[in-house]
């Protein structure tokens, strides 16, 4: 399992999770924007990288941005004064804790809440359902209920949550009467927000909690994307949000759904330029996670049109990034997925071709540095794979990788 990250710090989304064909996706979804610790990658040798989040408007941590907590408070030179706003429930960006509102087995906001009966503890529908006796407490569950007025609480915050700006006379500064102070956003910016609410639900495989969630961000996204146009920040943050969808489809076993979702999370990215190597590697995960669904759907064909678009994507990106090592370990997996997938057609000249280019490949890549280990032992999983595939093939891409 890959730990969770805020999706809104430019990190990929799943190449695909599944250990195994047509076996549901249970790795959480780590941040679509961020290229760390993304769970596309658990499986698929994705590689990780680091980037700032788009929701706080600066990949500079040391440059004010409108969203970022560590700002919030500092006065502006617009015609405004900002006062930071604590959630009280303590919800903040900052530490993570467990509110009122959480339910404590998966960590994240409840979601149909239900009560145990008699101790009245109360978690996720989904979450319990995995327990004969109260996770909390340890007593028997006699029986369970929805507790609906919890839920409607919860429903509330959530939508309020993040976005409480509050307009007011600024008593600080008399001699302006038309100066506001208004109050900063609480905590995080609302999609943020949400999507770790999502990640974390999808983490504990409460796939329905992180859907809720990240449909209402993408309705946030879109409504915005309506005022402002297609701006690249709203593409990516849309693009990603919707591969998270796509996520939880697969998990659920919804693979039409799914699809959709990769190909509207597609359609998103390809409107930004792509020489950003975060994007490309992110619309390549997308390309990449609807071929392993059509492959685990015995599709063989139409998995390999979308694999050799994923490739063509990585090859264009490492043109202009020829010393990038995620970049070039991108372009290996994605030559090991083709391959499988013509050696499954009975293409075996083409396979064993992409196999030992993709060796070729990593043994260009030299990684010394103590920050490189992670890549480098990513390096030389998919490598000890390639050998096997060329010396004696018994494994496929979709599995091992």
């Amino acid at each position: 399992m890959t730990t969770s990250v805020c999706p809104f710090s430019k990190a990929a989304r799943p190449d695909n999770a599944s250990s195994a064909p047509k076996q549901a996706d249970t790795t959480p979804s780590a941040c679509p924007f961020s290229k760390s610790t993304r769970p596309d990658d658990a499986k698929q040798g994705e590689t990780t990288a680091s980037a700032a989040c788009p929701f706080s408007k600066s990949a500079d941590a040391s440059a004010p941005s409108k969203g970022c907590p560590e700002n919030e408070g500092r006065l502006s030179k617009e015609d405004s004064a900002t006062v930071p706003a604590k959630c009280p429930f303590g919800y903040d960006s900052q530490t993570f804790k467990l509110g009122p509102f959480s339910c404590m087995l998966c960590q994240s906001l409840l979601f149909d809440s239900t009560r145990c009966v008699p101790c009245t503890h109360v978690f996720c529908k989904v979450c319990l359902a995995r327990f004969k006796d109260c996770p909390l407490c340890g007593a028997d569950i006699e029986s369970i209920e929805a507790d609906e007025n919890l839920q409607k609480l919860v429903d509330q915050f959530i939508e309020g949550h993040a976005r409480i700006k509050r307009s007011l006379v600024n008593t600080a500064d008399k001699e302006d009467d038309n100066k506001k102070v208004i109050y900063a956003d609480v905590s995080m910016e609302r999609g943020s927000f949400l999507v770790q609410q999502a990640m974390r639900a999808f983490k504990a495989q409460n796939y329905e909690s992180a859907k809720s969630r990240l449909a209402m961000c993408t309705e946030d996204i879109r409504d915005q994307l309506g005022r402002e146009g297609n701006t690249p920040e709203l593409c990516s943050q849309l693009g990603a949000v919707l591969g998270m969808l796509g996520d939880c489809s697969r998990a659920m076993g919804d693979s039409s759904s799914a699809v959709n979702h990769f190909e509207e999370s597609i359609e998103f990215l390809m409107k930004l330029p792509m020489h950003d190597l975060e994007i490309t590697h992110t619309l390549s995960v997308s390309l990449n996670k609807i071929g392993d669904v059509k492959y685990n759907d015995g599709d063989l064909q139409a998995a390999r049109s979308y694999y050799i678009r994923a490739l063509n994507v990585r090859r264009d990106a490492m043109k202009h990034h020829a010393n990038a090592p995620s970049q070039i370990l991108d372009v290996a997996v994605s030559l090991a997925k083709l391959a499988d997938i013509d050696r499954t057609l009975t293409n075996e000249d083409a396979a064993i071709d992409g196999f030992k280019e993709g060796m070729k490949l990593l043994e260009s890549l030299k990684l010394d540095s103590e920050d490189s280990a992670p890549l480098e032992q990513r390096r030389l999983s998919v490598m000890e794979f390639l050998k096997k595939q060329v010396e004696k093939p018994e494994q496929s891409a979709e599995t091992a990788l």
